[in-house]
């Protein structure tokens, strides 16, 4: 990570913290001075990567989430006050998929799909801007996907949440810019993690994968984290509603 904006004494909650994307984001965030609030349902996951960023002299804190129990997204929200004192940046990156057919997905499977990655970021956005509207603003970044934007096979339901987070970016960008509250979303095209495991580790669907995307790989969770930074600094203070595609040139292709 080259791109390490000054957001000391800022107090960050990054949800999904404990592996992949949301990790790399809090640990890009904890080296650009921020204090940062880790949560997921996977305790030792979180309690590590706090464990990380304690280590080389920053401030971290892990709450246990479930982002579809709404008393602990209130929890969650005043843990961070609690510990640090505020939220000025929220990062909701957590989200629930399952590879499978629509024709093939239960009814249970798509709540749960919906409910953490559209409920969840609804209701946690609004707890955070709650507290951001008293520390007088705020950034709220959303993470979404290159299938936000277009139609797949065999993640229907998680392309068609993200789509609805696009929206939902939109629309608290559009009632909460008079408050100072700047909030934006960023688009990752395929990512080497552990969510999308069963993708790369296919070498055939990779290849196909890596054929469509111009600068020729699979992002790594540490090419997601500058977007997300720059979203969250003062270079980007006239930004809001927006979504930021780091896909390495995949949805330019149109393919």
């Amino acid at each position: 990570m080259s791109y390490v904006p000054d957001l000391t004494e800022k107090i960050a909650i990054v949800t999904g913290g404990g592996k992949g994307i949301g990790k790399a984001i809090a640990l890009g965030l904890a080296k650009c001075g921020a204090k940062v609030v880790i949560a997921a349902r996977t305790v030792p996951e979180i309690e590590a990567v706090a464990d990380e960023i304690r280590s080389t002299g920053g401030s971290a804190h892990a709450k246990m989430t479930d982002l579809t129990q709404s008393d602990q997204i209130d929890a969650l929200v005043q843990e961070a006050v609690n510990v640090f004192g505020g939220v000025d940046i929220l990062v909701n990156n957590a989200a629930r998929s399952f590879l499978r057919p629509l024709i093939d997905l239960r009814e249970d499977g798509f709540d749960k799909i919906f409910d953490t990655n559209v409920k969840g970021t609804f209701l946690l956005s609004r707890a955070a801007a709650k507290i951001m509207m008293q520390r007088g603003g705020g950034r709220i970044v959303n993470v979404t996907t290159v299938g936000a934007e277009r139609g797949g096979p065999m993640m229907g339901a998680y392309f068609a949440s993200k789509a609805a987070v696009k929206m939902l970016t939109m629309c608290m960008a559009t009632e909460w810019a008079s408050m100072n509250i700047l909030v934006n979303a960023v688009g990752p095209g395929i990512t080497r993690t552990h969510f999308s495991q069963p993708i790369w580790t296919n070498p055939e669907l990779e290849r196909q994968l890596v054929s469509h995307i111009p600068q020729g790989r699979i992002a790594e969770p540490e090419d997601i984290v500058g977007a997300v930074l720059f979203l969250c600094s003062d270079a980007a203070s006239f930004i809001t509603g927006q979504t930021i595609y780091v896909d390495g040139g995949t949805l330019a292709t149109g393919a």
